[in-house]
């Protein structure tokens, strides 16, 4: 089977980020500046069976939102040309993961139309991971489905850990988009033909 890979190079003011990805297990390579935001990447790698490769640099003495938006939006174009027309995908994935006490559920369609619905309501307290921003994940998840053109649930279930809840919210996510990219056909996974 023909390796499905998608690929972009982004430069605005404020970032310049460079995504390769390929549809098929293989390495992570992630530097963005913000550890733990590779450490998540490396994540959805591994665990979306996905090689992926970001480089970014951006604006972190403003702050880190720009970085991992932009990254967001890479993968998420990236993803999109990899997906190509679709034909002989599963379409839709499910997973619940388990990170010790926390518990999330992500679902995925890969629909052509963008929505993210974000049920997760994190501990309040702590905020910051090393020099992550936690409320960037949603950013981060809002920036992907709106350029890969899918639709993503996210339901955290419980949890008390920040680190297991957001890490188990990226692992959760790439294992629904690795069963939703699943070549099980031929045909585009739709009665309208088109995705």
């Amino acid at each position: 089977m023909k390796r499905r890979q998608g690929k972009l190079a982004r430069k605005t003011r404020e970032t310049d980020v460079a995504v390769a990805l390929a549809l098929a297990p293989g390495p992570a390579r992630v530097a963005t500046g913000l550890p733990f935001f590779d450490h998540m990447l490396e994540q959805l790698s591994r665990h979306g069976g996905m090689a992926l490769t970001v480089k970014a640099k951006g604006d972190l003495e403003v702050d880190a939102h720009h970085t991992v938006e932009d990254v967001g939006i890479a993968v998420g174009e990236a993803l999109r040309q990899a997906l190509a027309d679709k034909a002989g995908l599963a379409r839709y994935g499910h997973a619940v993961v388990p990170l010790d006490e926390a518990l999330v559920e992500a679902v995925v369609d890969l629909s052509g139309r963008p929505h993210l619905t974000w049920n997760a309501r994190l501990p309040s307290g702590k905020k910051f991971i090393g020099g992550y921003d936690v409320d960037l994940t949603q950013d981060f998840f809002q920036a992907l489905v709106n350029h890969a053109r899918i639709t993503v649930h996210v339901n955290v279930r419980y949890g008390r850990n920040l680190h297991h809840l957001v890490e188990a919210t990226f692992k959760a996510c790439a294992r629904a988009l690795r069963a939703a990219t699943v070549v099980e056909g031929t045909g585009v996974p739709s009665t309208k033909g088109l995705l």
